[in-house]
């Protein structure tokens, strides 16, 4: 059987409202990392997300015809769970295991997702800490995306014993940052399980969030 690459990195010249180049990653096989990363510059805004197939000859190498003939197959809600998961992070990597449910048994899938970098502020807090967000005079907070929890072990470890940091997969993304600061020129929100809830009890965490400073639409240029 003919082996193929399981991610195809797809720079597109599509143009999105905020004015940045769009990018598509497509990964053929089920339970393979699918990597969004927006490290050299911004955070993840997430445009659109495929967990199916609406395309016979996407990713159809080594498959056979029974396998790739079903292109009406798409599994409804895909991109508000890639949204939820990426939106506002410099790098995001999730896989198929990531969807609960198969929207077409026996046929191939793939899940495709096309993205663009946000230029964003980002502020990491550290738990049983105060996140200041602020803006300069006459702009408002907009909030990109917020995640209580951890995902590394090199972030707000300082006299914190191995076990209190060993959970990585520790991922929480909240509203509730946006909910509280979206349209004030400063916002300031504690990084506690009394705020978030505790997604890893035991764990270390601490508060990302990623946010831009806009002039209101309705009023640029007015103090907030």
């Amino acid at each position: 059987m003919l082996l193929f690459s399981t991610v195809l990195l797809l720079g597109t010249s599509v143009l999105v409202n905020a004015g940045f180049s769009a990018e598509t990653v497509t990964t053929c096989l089920e339970n393979v990392v699918h990597r969004l990363s927006c490290e050299d510059f911004g955070v993840i805004s997430v445009q659109t997300s495929l967990y199916g197939r609406v395309d016979s000859s996407v990713c159809s190498d080594g498959r056979g015809p029974d396998q790739v003939s079903d292109t009406d197959c798409s599994l409804p809600g895909a991109v508000d769970i890639v949204k939820k998961r990426c939106n506002g992070k410099k790098v995001c990597e999730l896989s198929s295991d990531a969807f609960t449910s198969d929207p077409c048994r026996g046929t191939a899938k793939y899940l495709q997702t096309t993205y663009t970098c946000l230029s964003a502020i980002t502020s990491v807090t550290c738990e049983h800490s105060l996140a200041h967000l602020k803006c300069d005079e006459g702009q408002i907070i907009s909030v990109y995306g917020a995640d209580y929890g951890r995902r590394d072990q090199t972030t707000c470890i300082y006299g914190r014993p191995i076990s209190q940091i060993q959970n990585t997969a520790c991922s929480n993304p909240t509203n509730q940052v946006a909910d509280s600061c979206e349209g004030k020129n400063s916002c300031t929100i504690q990084a506690s399980n009394s705020v978030f809830g505790d997604p890893c009890v035991g764990i270390f965490k601490y508060l990302e969030v990623a946010y831009a400073c806009q002039y209101p639409s309705n009023s640029q240029g007015e103090t907030v």
